[in-house]
């Protein structure tokens, strides 16, 4: 009876673990830590103010992520698996969730196509700083 009762438990467990997995409990959200550079671009210098007022909200301080949104400083928004067009479209169309626990991301209205380019410039800038390069994108 001990060993029935320890192995419902160990089931039991182990189904509660998979259900918080899946549905993207708070605690799934991932922040990064984030070195900004010495130096940057007189463009990404705008678009670090930029990123303040627009992003930084659910996207998290430097892009570091937040339990309301991804880390941008992340391999995974490296511009050879998120290119530039994606950030453009995900501003302008917003993105239904699909890899990550946050919800889905709305449309950005406010932020035009020149402002968009400011805070691309400023991620992809903060990107390399920490490692975050081009890498081909594999399925």
């Amino acid at each position: 009876m001990n060993k029935l009762y320890l192995k419902i438990s160990v089931l039991a467990l182990l189904a509660g673990a998979s259900v918080l997995l899946r549905t993207g409990s708070a605690s799934a959200a991932e922040t990064v830590d984030v070195t900004i550079p010495a130096h940057l671009s007189p463009l990404a210098q705008w678009g670090a103010m930029a990123f303040d007022q627009n992003c930084a909200s659910c996207h998290g301080e430097n892009g570091s992520g937040t339990k309301q949104g991804p880390p941008l400083i992340h391999k995974t928004y490296n511009p050879g698996h998120h290119g530039d067009e994606s950030f453009f479209r995900a501003i302008r169309s917003g993105v239904t969730q699909h890899h990550w626990p946050y919800g889905d991301m709305p449309a950005q209205p406010q932020v035009d196509a020149n402002l968009a380019k400011l805070i691309i410039q400023f991620v992809r800038e903060v990107q390399v700083k920490n490692g975050i390069v081009y890498q081909p994108h594999r399925m």
